[in-house]
């Protein structure tokens, strides 16, 4: 197979500067042939890179070929694509051997891209394996939601060549990708990442690496304090769903996104934030999601998880109570508020950041700093303080820095 090169005049060799992307030519490996792996394998195809995409499960390369065709096919259909075009970006993905047989398929890739299930100890047994096929200045990227970069990197000898690329589901629609360097990751290599990720089409935010980094921490009360007023007999999950979407102007309900999402998978996430923190209150899982997950009702993957997906179910009616709605969405929206304030505060990424990474990784209405400004802070921290004296827990706590602004009138977003 011809390799494709970035956008370039110029040729490199393999002791140059392996992801320059103004420079060298690139080969992307992508290990990990699930929902994100191919979804990966596509974008950077599509941008016009050569591809190397393996899998450890037998045959589902084949799949996510397949699926790669399929998703192509639409594209031209609905005329984004010609079918030259799209015949061009199935060509340039590489169908390599399973992983857990060989790992030389890519030896010649300048970045590999991991999309492993989200285990630390297999993502760190891959990276060990890894290095010892790539070139000492080839990038290892990790799409981990919310594991340590700094761990998955400490398991290898080169920790400075690892670096945390948070793509979103589906990638090749999803605007979004979190660049998240390590504390070992060098500047330059988490440089080179973000240059690689605007090439083939994405907006970038920088993040720290800390549990969720910046979107899967922010968004956690959306569903999270979802599930409470859902657990405290509030409203039903129907109602709460319309009240997001009515008032609050989200594109999803909290309970139809997480049953897209997968139970398992959300709750897997808020997990990792909750322990990654030293169980912070303000992530505690719900007890009503685990039940779900135990009982196999994973969402629309398994055809019922908080509504029912097979054929003939009817949709339940929601409350249309205008006023129960404002209040739902009034106490999310705090709680979300606060998140982004905080995360501001402990500099987990830069306020403008924050605001790009929430409208565009989540499709969020408003930017969430913004959003709290349009509100007031003072009228924030009034839900929250009134909340926090009401259940009498820490999980209501307002941010230093909103009780700051409040204090000094000053906007959230200034």
């Amino acid at each position: 197979m011809p390799r494709a090169c970035a956008p370039s005049s110029r040729s490199a060799s393999r002791g140059s500067s392996a992801i320059d992307v103004t420079d060298a030519p690139v080969t992307v490996g992508v290990v990990g042939a699930g929902a994100m792996g191919r979804g990966i394998a596509q974008v950077a195809a599509t941008a016009g890179y050569r591809v190397v995409l393996s899998d450890a499960q037998e045959g589902a390369v084949h799949v996510a070929h397949d699926a790669i065709r399929s998703a192509l096919a639409r594209d031209v259909a609905k005329g984004r694509l010609d079918q030259q075009r799209a015949d061009d970006v199935l060509a340039r993905i590489e169908r390599a051997e399973s992983t857990t047989r060989d790992l030389d398929a890519f030896r010649e890739c300048g970045i590999v891209v991991e999309a492993v299930v989200e285990d630390l100890a297999a993502k760190q047994a891959l990276f060990r394996a890894l290095e010892e096929v790539l070139a000492r200045d080839a990038i290892v990227a990790t799409n981990t939601s919310s594991l340590s970069v700094a761990a998955i990197a400490g398991a290898t000898t080169r920790a400075d060549r690892v670096v945390g690329m948070h793509f979103f589901n589906p990638a090749p629609i999803m605007a979004l990708v979190e660049i998240v360097p390590a504390i070992t990751t060098a500047k330059e290599v988490a440089e080179r990442a973000e240059r690689l990720a605007k090439a083939w089409g994405k907006t970038t935010v920088v993040a720290t690496d800390t549990p969720g980094f910046i979107v899967n921490r922010i968004a956690r009360p959306f569903y999270g304090e979802s599930l409470r007023i859902l657990e405290e007999g509030e409203a039903d999950v129907a109602t709460i769903d319309w009240a997001m979407r009515e008032v609050g102007g989200f594109r999803m309900g909290p309970f139809e996104l997480m049953d897209l999402i997968g139970n398992d998978v959300n709750l897997a996430v808020t997990t990792s934030v909750f322990e990654g923190f030293f169980y912070e209150p303000r992530y505690r899982p719900s007890l009503t999601q685990r039940r779900l997950v135990e009982a196999g009702l994973l969402g629309r993957k398994r055809g019922r998880g908080y509504y029912d997906y097979d054929v003939g179910a009817r949709a339940p009616e929601p409350r249309h109570d205008r006023a129960l709605a404002e209040r739902i969405v009034d106490r999310v929206v705090a709680m979300l508020v606060n998140e982004a304030i905080d995360a501001v505060r402990l500099r987990v990424a830069s306020a403008p950041d924050i605001e790009l990474a929430m409208t565009k990784g989540v499709n969020y209405p408003s930017g969430l700093l913004a959003w709290g400004d349009r509100i007031g802070p003072s009228t924030v921290l009034e839900r929250l303080e009134r909340l926090q004296a009401e259940y009498g827990e820490d999980r209501y706590r307002p941010s230093p820095l909103l009780r700051a602004a409040v204090r000094e009138r000053r906007p959230l977003l200034g």
